[in-house]
């Protein structure tokens, strides 16, 4: 039986808290969680292994009230300005529960999936990426959005949702953020380094539900459809 925690809003650091004790806290015989959570204010995390200062203006950052935080688990930076983030914690004893990554990115994949396709007519298309594509430069490996990865959720070639993990022995902890929109470009040229095709790689690679033209009324109707998805995929 799967246990659904909205913690509702808090500050990036506050959302990464919590998942991380989760995960501390979690026992082989658990039952799977699906941890919902928003933003207080505009945030962005990054990899537990990642320097955001060399890829980011930290300065710029902060003037634009951009919060950011470490996750407990690893790859690279995304923006929560136009996302939904989600979380979700397995058992080891869960009968879903792999060792192997690739695995438990297919299970959770395959069922955030399932919960975008209300949004597309067209619902076959969406996809799972079975080969990663190379980097438009350097700087693209470290923006999730900016280059899909194995697994990922992939509609027309683009990547609509993506995640990292982190596995303990007791269980693992699974990330995810499905792209609603593209944070709005002025937004994006305050915060990013000059001279990287980062900008462009994100442009190229998200396909976002809501497009170009969007409202915060926008964002928070298709999260609230998302959640509802989300929660009726993975606990069915």
């Amino acid at each position: 039986m799967w246990k659904i925690l909205n913690t509702g809003k808090g500050s990036a650091e506050e959302n990464m808290a919590i998942d991380a004790k989760l995960l501390e806290k979690m026992k082989p015989d658990d039952s799977p969680i699906l941890h919902l959570y928003e933003w207080e204010g505009e945030a962005a995390t990054y990899g537990y292994f990642l320097d955001p200062g060399k890829f980011l203006d930290l300065k710029a950052a902060e003037r634009a009230k951009l919060a950011l935080a470490r996750r407990p688990t690893g790859g690279g930076i995304i923006f929560h300005v136009s996302d939904l983030a989600f979380s979700v914690l397995v058992p080891a004893n869960f009968p879903h529960h792999s060792t192997n990554t690739l695995d438990n990115y297919d299970f959770i994949n395959s069922r955030v999936k399932k919960g975008v396709k209300t949004f597309f007519e067209a619902a076959e298309d969406l996809t799972l990426l079975s080969e990663e594509p190379l980097p438009l430069d350097e700087n693209c490996r470290h923006f999730c959005m900016a280059k899909p990865t194995k697994y990922d959720v992939m509609l027309g070639g683009r990547k609509i949702a993506g995640a990292a993990q982190r596995q303990r022995k007791q269980g693992y902890l699974h990330q995810g953020s499905i792209a609603i929109a593209l944070p709005k470009e002025e937004f994006l040229y305050q915060i990013l380094l000059p001279d990287t095709k980062v900008y462009e790689a994100m442009n190229t690679n998200t396909f976002s539900i809501l497009g170009r033209e969007w409202t915060v009324k926008d964002l928070e109707e298709v999260r609230e459809t998302l959640k509802r998805q989300l929660q009726e995929e993975l606990t069915r």
